[in-house]
């Protein structure tokens, strides 16, 4: 009956041949933003705004996307802040080449796997003092700006100040997550003190002020990236963890560093796309591009069978792989090179049959050899640099611990951690987590072409397949991209180690706008296919026209965002 159900609301939400907008995009909530000089897409229009005034008052896309990042902080607590951890691809328009930065921090030194075993502790808990890792954003910001920043740190930060200390109207979204949030995480010391108005969620359009964090970031605006990892900053962290039973100390934000990294590609039917190597899982979406790059889609139609099928066989493939292989570089290194290769995709691509589903996937062997909350923004300025930017707390609100007087929640991204010795994604002391945040970049003939990102845990390199596939196969606009109906694959061989739900091929969850005939054939072949329980993700990006230079932005509706230019 479920499913039955589930095939008659799809039928109903199915649009026509003839599209319901006069540009004719089917899909596309509103057209695409243009503009000549510069671009922000953020998932809030206060943060929107704040990113094209530095960017007009001369400040670069780096600058933009930190002042954004920071007012992203006060206004959608509910999936990041300075607590927690940070990645970027920045287009350089002077190099002509894009960098990137790793901003994840480590497990805490003192911590130890022997210390779970001891108290019989099997997972780390989602929430409370175990979770916890360095915080890697503040750092992250300050190193981007250093490279690439134009306009002074007290500048950047100034409009974020302001908006603590004299307040904003919640939006509806972020209203939302915050009322779930309160209930689980309000019996950590400081949450309910800093992040309810007695007791409660802040309602929508409810004016919200956060002056301690203002007083943070101040203290960031005239003291630097020192202020908050060896100065007062960490000395409070560190005596709220040691009276809360936790083990994030002084020493570990002081030996905190984030790095820069190269960003590795492949190209995709001609463009290039671009990710960060692990310990996040970009180069899932990679290997599953390559994978899907044998298959002609010119004669495979978006929300067909075979579209839907081709691309979840290619998740579990990739997946079976990120969860073998993914991991901190400098404990567990990752054969990159031959997971994103083109032979490497081809044997893979060899288990897929299009009569029935694979049922359990197991790593490949190269020669020589899913929850969180999240944002995601895009910036672009007049000179051509362009920014991918991606910060969590991980899930939700992070694990409710919240030092006094700072405004701030620190992340809960140790959940990640694999509670079994030998696996690459063990915990050890001062280790890095496995990350499900991803920064995104596509680049044509050498040139910049979209800066993108889709947020939302295990589904980010689902989402990063589904644009590219959106862009280049569908042949959509940086809107419709967005804006499509997703699918989600869930079951898979996790970063844990656990095959969950593989055993029979997992579940394809499929939002509003596939057709029956498409539901009903998967159904026929052997897949699991249920309503989808998202929405799945949130998307921004920045397309930019090589030539005439030209920007065009997307915000979805799935998110209170907002794209805008000048």
């Amino acid at each position: 009956m479920r499913v039955f159900l589930f095939c008659f609301a799809l039928t109903l939400a199915w649009p026509s041949a003839a599209a319901d907008r006069i540009t004719g995009r089917a899909f596309a909530t509103r057209s695409e933003v243009i503009a000549p000089k510069a671009m922000a897409a953020t998932s809030h229009p206060l943060a929107t705004q704040i990113a094209l005034d530095v960017m007009k008052q001369g400040g670069s896309a780096v600058d933009a996307a930190i002042a954004a990042n920071a007012a992203l902080g006060l206004m959608e607590p509910t999936g990041n802040g300075m607590g927690g951890d940070f990645f970027a691809i920045i287009w350089d328009p002077k190099t002509r080449k894009l960098h990137g930065y790793n901003g994840s921090g480590r497990s805490p030194k003192s911590l130890t796997l022997e210390y779970f075993q001891q108290k019989g502790i099997t997972d780390i808990p989602p929430t409370g003092p175990l979770p916890v890792s360095v915080p890697g954003t503040v750092d992250g910001w300050f190193a981007l700006h250093g490279r690439f920043g134009k306009l002074p740190m007290k500048q950047v930060l100034a409009p974020t100040i302001r908006y603590a200390r004299d307040g904003h109207p919640v939006a509806e979204t972020v209203a939302y997550y915050w009322n779930r949030s309160v209930p689980k995480l309000s019996q950590y010391p400081g949450f309910k003190e800093h992040f309810t108005i007695g007791g409660r969620a802040p309602r929508t359009g409810e004016m919200w002020k956060n002056p301690s964090l203002a007083n943070t970031l101040q203290k960031l605006a005239d003291g630097g990236r020192d202020a908050f990892y060896k100065g007062d900053i960490a000395r409070t962290i560190d005596a709220y963890f040691k009276a809360n039973g936790g083990f994030l100390s002084y020493e570990d934000l002081a030996a905190h560093q984030g790095e820069w990294v190269e960003p590795v590609s492949t190209n995709y039917r001609g463009y290039d796309v671009w990710e960060l190597p692990p310990n996040g899982q970009g180069i899932a979406a990679l290997q599953m591009l390559n994978v899907l790059e044998g298959y002609d889609f010119t004669k495979i139609s978006f929300g067909s069978p075979e579209h839907v099928h081709l691309f979840v066989e290619a998740k579990k493939l990739a997946f079976a792989d990120r969860a073998r292989w993914y991991a901190d570089p400098a404990f567990q290194p990752a054969p990159v090179a031959k997971l994103i290769s083109k032979p490497y995709a081809a044997q893979r691509r060899k288990l897929i049959t299009m009569e029935k589903p694979l049922k359990e996937v197991q790593p490949g062997t190269p020669q020589e050899l899913q929850e969180g909350d999240t944002i995601y923004l895009t910036t672009a300025d007049a000179n051509g640099m362009m920014v991918s930017l991606i910060q969590s707390n991980y899930r939700g609100m992070g694990s409710g611990m919240t030092p006094p007087g700072l405004g701030f929640i620190l992340q809960d991204r140790g959940e990640m951690f694999v509670l079994k010795p030998g696996h690459p994604n063990s915990f050890e002391p001062g280790k890095r987590p496995f990350q499900t945040i991803i920064p995104a970049f596509i680049t044509k003939d050498g040139k910049p072409f979209v800066s993108f990102g889709l947020m939302g845990g295990a589904m980010q390199p689902q989402g990063h397949v589904q644009i590219v596939m959106n862009l280049v196969d569908f042949g959509m606009n940086l809107q419709e991209a967005g804006d499509a109906p997703r699918i989600q694959h869930e079951g898979s061989t996790e970063p844990t180690g656990q095959n969950t739900a593989m055993s029979d091929g997992g579940v394809v969850q499929l939002e509003s706008g596939y057709p029956y005939e498409t539901v009903r054939t998967l159904m026929d072949i052997g897949h699991h296919v249920e309503w989808a329980l998202g929405p799945y993700g949130g998307y921004q990006a920045i397309r930019r026209d090589p030539e005439t230079g030209v920007y065009y932005g997307a915000s979805e509706s799935r998110k209170d965002g907002q794209a805008a230019g000048y």
